[in-house]
């Protein structure tokens, strides 16, 4: 019942987090990102503090919805910060090297520290431990961070924010319940037409709005694309790698919860220190090197993996992970970096919750797809039942270098950024060219 209760609770948190996302970017873009960071910060601790008080598990995964509200407000309007804080294309790209590596830093504390808190103080010591952790922000960010929006505010598209939520929101939603449900079910099917219809909805409004939320001629741009597709392939061969690391290390080979998290610290070791080292070969190199490093990484963790079966090295184990940590750490600066420069400046909140929003499909495609091929299967089985979703790790690996091609700079690109401000990227030109026709 308590595990229920817990993953429906996560699952309400992702909806609402990946619905929101795009929506809470353009909020900061219009009214101040800090400000928006700020009531962001408030609302998770609120809720934090809800659910580890929640008498009842309704009022628990009503709080964690809430949480989702806050936590909408935090990543991509973080990203816009650092975007809007460092003009200069190379200090950029190694700052958003320097927050991809505060993503490792939590891969470790993560698991660690709940499983730790959980084993000795209950599931509810891990959201007061929100708490303190909630102040030091709001007080840092009111002493360091500067107050920054658009140059010129945009108009609210609320039109086009509803659709969009409702088609993130149907999409997730699905990806979530799929394997419960059924995905010829007719309420899965219900939803496909939603959000069919809401996607046609969306296109509709946004091309025929003068200041869209989303400007999708973007899309026709193969580096820009390239990018975001690449960030729901990075998710979904790290979600299915934790999903996966979770049932096999916990149900077919018996180890307890925190035993299963310190397993994974390898992988969040790569992450946190090739992340600011992917960031600084992106501002001397451009994305091409770094991307190259990442696909292969992952490729070679998640093939390491395919031969799992129940007596599997724990050595092999911690080198795969270690690999496809490596790889996540190289794949997140340049991917980021990507997506951000192909919107103007004024626009960062919206550029940061593109690509937040890409890692939450990721996440959630991850997890529906890591949760299907071990559903139902005894504990015996779940090494060779995993096996196809290490293929999909190696995969995911292979279309990074996919993404690598798509990156390839034009004839004006090829030089590496120099240490002074340069013109702006040919895509943030191309979208003030056609804001002006």
């Amino acid at each position: 019942m308590t595990q229920r209760v817990g993953s429906a609770s996560v699952e309400w948190r992702t909806l609402v987090l990946a619905s929101l996302l795009i929506s809470s970017g353009a909020l900061a873009d219009r009214f101040g990102r800090r400000r928006v960071f700020q009531f962001g910060l408030v609302v998770f601790g609120a809720a934090s503090l809800l659910c580890a008080i929640a008498p009842s598990a309704g009022v628990l995964i009503a709080a964690r919805a809430v949480q989702g509200v806050g936590a909408s407000m935090l990543s991509p309007v973080a990203l816009a910060i650092v975007v809007n804080a460092m003009p200069d294309p190379r200090e950029r790209a190694q700052a958003i090297g320097v927050w991809a590596s505060v993503f490792g830093l939590s891969m470790a504390a993560g698991p660690v520290t709940g499983g730790a808190l959980i084993a000795g103080f209950g599931w509810r010591s891990v959201f007061w431990i929100n708490a303190p952790v909630i102040v030091a922000a709001l007080v840092l960010t009111a002493v360091f961070v500067p107050e920054s929006r658009a140059p010129r505010a945009q108009r609210l598209d609320l039109p086009g924010q509803a659709l969009l939520a409702v088609v993130i929101g149907v999409s997730v939603g699905v990806l979530i319940e799929g394997p419960r449900i059924g995905w010829t079910s007719l309420s899965a099917l219900a939803a496909y037409a939603s959000a069919a219809a809401a996607t046609v909805g969306f296109g509709w409004v946004e091309s025929h709005r003068s200041e869209p939320l989303m400007d999708l001629r973007l899309y026709r741009h193969p580096v820009f694309s390239s990018a975001v597709l690449g960030a729901v392939a990075v998710f979904v061969a790290l979600n299915v790698t934790f999903l996966l690391n979770t049932f096999y290390l916990q149900h077919a080979r018996g180890w307890t919860p925190l035993a299963a998290g310190v397993a994974t610290l390898p992988m969040a070791f790569g992450a946190t220190v090739c992340a600011p080292l992917s960031g600084r070969l992106v501002g001397r190199v451009g994305p091409r090197l770094p991307l190259v490093l990442a696909g292969g990484f992952i490729t070679v963790g998640g093939l390491c993996m395919v031969g799992l079966d129940q007596h599997t090295s724990v050595l092999l184990l911690l080198v795969a992970y270690l690999l496809i940590g490596v790889g996540f750490g190289f794949a997140n600066a340049p991917i980021t970096n990507t997506a951000v420069s192909g919107l103007p400046a004024g626009r960062a909140g919206v550029a940061g919750a593109i690509t937040s929003t890409a890692r939450q499909l990721g996440s959630a495609l991850g997890t529906a797809i890591a949760g299907g091929l071990v559903a139902g299967t005894a504990p015996v089985g779940l090494a060779h039942a995993s096996r196809p979703g290490w293929i999909l790790v190696a995969t995911c690996g292979l279309f990074l270098l996919l993404v690598v091609h798509a990156a390839r700079p034009k004839k004006d690109e090829a030089r590496p950024a120099s240490p002074q401000p340069r013109r702006a990227n040919i895509y943030a030109r191309e979208v003030r060219k056609w804001r002006k026709a």
